[in-house]
């Protein structure tokens, strides 16, 4: 029973039949002939509700009649089309209705994951959860070109000045002069890689440099460095838990077009065109 209820396939007729029921509320449950068009009271109300979303209060009683007149003329105009077979073979129609049936085959949602499952997926996907190492920073900025050939020179003095207490303010920059609690994504959108990997190892509570950005060259003072590593269930579950449901519901919409394709020969009339230009 539970394998049952698993199912993709019972799924995607389970929710047909509540979208069939949902048109026919819309439809008020009269069953029209070919030629007679019938205005329920379920697509007034429909109508009344677009209108309200777009321009944010009620239709007039003269704006819910253009309503409704429009709405008849598009289902005449719709059902001569479909009389005169204008959605044969038209790209546009065929890829619009492909689309409905997509949404309503997004539209099951999955069932739930267990914890076990959750570990399960955690286990056998471990690089997508690694926990990024996260810095907390200062720096002072020199502009090599500033500079020119005194710039080791007045990098030592600064460090110098700096690690006795007195405060240096650099060249001026946009760049953030601090950074805290930041993941080395971050870090490196902003210094680069090269500046990055300098972090890796740097001491804590002591000004380091000159090192190296996009930019140019800087004193860093690490305050805090928390390493990477390995997540655990509880760090991530949430995205965990998005991931997995997105692959069963990929899986199930694969499961059903495989159902589906199966009722289906498909037949070439002629011989398949060449991969490549012909000689």
């Amino acid at each position: 029973m539970t394998r049952l209820l698993r199912e993709p396939l019972l799924h995607f007729f389970l929710l047909g039949t509540v979208l069939f029921g949902v048109y026919g509320w819309l439809q008020g449950g009269v069953q029209s002939s070919p030629s007679e068009i019938v205005v329920s009271r379920g697509q007034v109300q429909s109508l009344q509700m677009q209108f309200e979303r777009v321009w944010q209060r009620p239709a007039t009683a003269d704006e819910l009649q253009g309503l409704i007149d429009g709405w008849i003329k598009e289902e005449i105009l719709y059902r001569e089309g479909i009389a005169m077979a204008l959605d044969r073979d038209d790209p546009v129609v065929r890829r619009r209705v492909g689309q409905k049936l997509e949404f309503i085959l997004d539209s099951a949602a999955p069932a739930s994951a267990t914890d076990a499952e959750l570990q399960a997926w955690l286990e056998a996907h471990p690089a997508d959860y690694r926990i990024e190492p996260m810095y907390s920073l200062r720096q002072v900025f020199f502009d090599p070109a500033r500079h020119g050939d005194k710039l080791n020179a007045d990098i030592v003095a600064a460090r110098s000045s700096l690690e006795s207490g007195r405060l240096i303010e650099g060249d001026p920059t946009l760049l953030p002069l601090e950074m805290n609690a930041a993941r080395a994504t971050d870090v490196a959108r902003v210094f680069g890689n090269e500046f990055v990997e300098g972090l890796r190892t740097a001491e804590i509570g002591r000004w380091h440099g000159p090192m190296r950005s996009d930019f140019g060259v800087h004193l860093v003072e690490l305050s805090q460095r928390q390493n990477g590593g390995r997540a655990t269930l509880n760090d991530v579950r949430a995205e965990v838990e998005r991931d997995l449901l997105h692959a069963r519901a990929e899986d199930a919409k694969a499961a059903v077009y495989e159902k589906l394709r199966a009722n289906y020969r498909v037949r070439f009339e002629a011989a398949r065109p060449a991969s490549g230009p012909a000689g």
